[in-house]
């Protein structure tokens, strides 16, 4: 593949400078925003739906967006935009199951769902799979942003005498302190107003790009028929090439990838939580899905379909044997002038880092939630009030902001041996999403989903993925669909069905066969050596385990067997499990049970408007905003109703709002009373009008 250095001008060094420096201001700026770790992680949860919809856009479509699916369109034309729409297929799924009971039952991380749903050991697990499904995305975004910006520099420079040679990962390392600064010191509002600048300018940049590649052929009927006809095709061929076919695309990208991105995704689960309703999240979702997502798609394949048909129309200017994970880049240098080219990059690298800075943050709220909260509560940490709790909290989000960009740079290293980004992307989503995405479907979608069938899930899935890995042809191979076989990388699409079908096997085989767990779980109780027992059995599935991972043995072909049989036990014997607690608000047919814990009384559905009030400062302890009486019946409001309280300006988003309840009525109509710690928060002006809406 022919490689490229020293792209651009000056000028356009001089407007990415000039960019870079703008987006760390701006993310600086929006950090005076962040009081405490809710505004850390979730942005205070006060923010309009068109607000979250763009940092959506930048999210989802950066990362490895432009790169990877510019590289399938110069090699296969227009079926690389096919995995940009599968996101149809299950948003439904997620506006109105995943969604809403994230958000009612308060929790604040993934693996705190699986704690509340199933047990503590079941968000032990999912902890740790998240962790590196979150650092591995992250690695992923700086692989992408290092091989966008090598093309730009030189092989190598001076500096004080010294030849410094430019590698791949000393332009990630350069890359990582740039995106670690403004994520580590911001918070969820800096990211979110980032993203909002980052998604206009690179929707905005990817079309003028298409305008400008289009201009330069010849005008679109000439870009037409310059395109070889399989490259016309909305679809690839079903099972062929083995490298990029329709069938390894449905089960990678849209079953592992989609729902992986929408389900366990703990950054864009952040968006959505940063809303102030879950309407308005729902609100977004539609409006992305059904007009964002289709642009998107030709934002970022369009750079791949124009460099096929510069090829065609003349090798001498882009040859047929340019690396694919360049072609953006190398695109965006013929068809602009300078300056505009360094605008085009500016845009590619804003997408980039708005998917890694998204990640970092979401991967340091897992780490605070998951971690640092179960072990200073094992600890028995004493905090003198909330306040200093607090301070520490979000002292050790921010650490832990560093400390993962860094682990986020060490993953790059697994991940390089790829031959382009989406075959790198591709592996790494068909590995680490499939035990977590069932988990998650099944504990949402599925009552009866019981702790011993998600720990085995977990468990028995990983040790039937390693097996499916180490012997394809034995494993994988059924589910092949005719697809042939790359020795290099065995099935690296196809894989993802695979585990997927390993997954679910494995959690509705031990769901099923839950009479039988406890069948033998009551046997073993009724000896009196039941403690021994169990020690032996969970002593040998360990050991069973860790044979497995290290491949060390010649019977690993059966050890699942055990795995699936013992592990199930071992859960079923040590843990406790009321199936109607642990399913009430935290699956999809109890979502209302769910908003009545959410509020903490019941719902008042009573159709109210909003109503406009002018701010005054009460010397009142309580949490809540006292209004008249005749607002409240104006609200179809009653004291202990929640209320969203925000500034009347739309265009500030939601950015000075608060969440609160009506306390006592007063009789002054269409005046509000806070305390100053409520002024403080909801960041409002006291010479502003503030909306006032019922919530529930």
């Amino acid at each position: 593949m022919e490689t490229f250095h020293n792209i651009g001008t000056s000028t356009d060094w001089v407007v990415m400078v000039v960019y870079f420096l703008a987006i760390m201001l701006f993310g600086t700026y929006f950090g005076r925003y962040t009081k405490n770790t809710s505004d850390f992680f979730f942005g205070g949860r006060r923010f309009s739906w068109w607000l979250i919809t763009m940092s959506i856009v930048a999210t989802g479509v950066g990362s490895h967006s432009f790169v990877k699916y510019s590289a399938k369109g110069f090699e296969h034309g227009f079926s690389s935009s096919m995995t940009y729409l599968n996101d149809w297929f299950f948003i439904p799924f997620f506006m109105f199951g995943w969604l809403p009971i994230i958000v009612y039952s308060k929790v604040r991380s993934i693996p705190e769902y699986f704690e509340k749903r199933f047990n503590p050991s079941a968000r032990f697990l999912a902890t740790i799979l998240l962790l590196f499904y979150m650092i591995g995305y992250i690695g992923i975004g700086f692989l992408t942003l290092g091989k966008a910006v090598i093309p730009l520099l030189p092989e190598s420079f001076y500096i004080f005498g010294s030849l410094i040679e430019i590698t791949l990962m000393r332009a990630i390392i350069v890359i990582a302190i740039i995106t670690g600064i403004y994520i580590t010191f911001g918070g969820q509002t800096a990211v979110i107003f980032t993203d909002l600048l980052q998604g206009f300018i690179l929707l905005f940049a990817g079309f003028l790009l298409f305008v400008l590649g289009i201009s330069y052929v010849g005008g679109g009927q000439e870009f037409w028929d310059l395109l070889p006809l399989s490259w016309k095709l909305p679809l690839a061929d079903f099972n062929k090439p083995s490298s990029f076919n329709f069938v390894g695309i449905f089960w990678q990208d849209a079953v592992a990838g989609s729902i992986g991105f929408l389900f366990m995704n703990q950054g864009l689960l952040m968006r959505f939580m940063a809303c102030k309703s879950v309407n308005e999240g729902r609100k977004a979702a539609t409006i992305n899905i059904l007009f964002v997502l289709p642009l998107s798609a030709i934002v970022v394949g369009n750079a791949g379909w124009l460099g096929k048909a510069m090829s065609v129309m003349d090798p001498n200017i882009v040859s047929p044997n340019t690396s694919p994970d360049e072609i953006f880049v190398v695109v965006a240098s013929i068809v602009t002038s300078p300056g505009i080219f360094g605008f085009i990059m500016a845009a590619l690298t804003a997408a980039l880092m708005s998917t890694v800075d998204t990640l970092i943050n979401a991967t340091a709220a897992i780490f605070v939630n998951d971690v640092y909260r179960p072990i200073m509560k094992y600890l028995k940490k004493i905090y003198a009030n909330d306040n200093q709790k607090d301070k520490e909290e979000l002292f050790a989000a921010r650490i832990s902001s560093m400390a993962i960009t860094v682990a986020g740079v060490l993953s790059v290293l697994a991940f390089i041996q790829f031959p382009t980004v989406y075959e790198a992307h591709g592996y790494f989503h068909s590995t680490l999403t499939p035990p977590l995405v069932v988990a998650i479907f099944m504990g949402v979608f599925w009552k009866r989903f019981t702790p011993a069938g998600v720990i085995t899930t977990f468990l028995g899935g990983v040790v039937l993925m390693i097996l499916g890995a180490r012997f394809p042809e034995i494993f994988i191979s059924p589910f092949d669909h005719g697809i042939e076989m790359n020795p290099d990388r065995p099935y690296s699409y196809i894989r993802a069905f695979y585990n997927l079908i390993a997954c679910v096997g494995v959690g509705v085989f031990v769901t099923m066969t839950t009479s039988f767990q406890h069948k033998i779980v009551s046997v073993i109780k009724n000896n009196k050596n039941s403690n021994t027992i169990m020690l032996v059995v969970s002593l040998i599935a360990s050991i069973i385990f860790l044979l497995v991972i290290l491949g060390s043995s010649t019977f690993q072909f059966i050890f699942p067997v055990f795995i699936i049989v013992l592990v199930p036990i071992i859960v079923t014997y040590y843990g406790k499990y009321d199936e109607e607690l642990s399913t009430k608000g935290l699956t999809v047919y109890s979502i209302n049970e769910a908003k009545k814990a959410f509020k903490g009384s019941e719902l008042n559905e009573t159709h109210g408007e909003q109503v406009e009030v002018k701010l005054q400062v009460s010397n009142h302890d309580e949490d809540k905003i006292m209004c008249s009486k005749n607002d409240l019946l104006k609200l179809g409001a009653e004291v202990g109703d929640l209320v969203y309280l925000s500034d009347k300006r739309k265009w500030l988003g939601g950015l000075k709002s608060i969440h609160s309840r009506f306390g006592k009525s007063h009789n002054e109509d269409g005046i509000v009373y806070l305390n100053k710690d409520q002024i403080e928060h909801g960041l409002f002006d006291k010479n502003k009008i503030l909306i006032a809406e019922k919530e529930m």
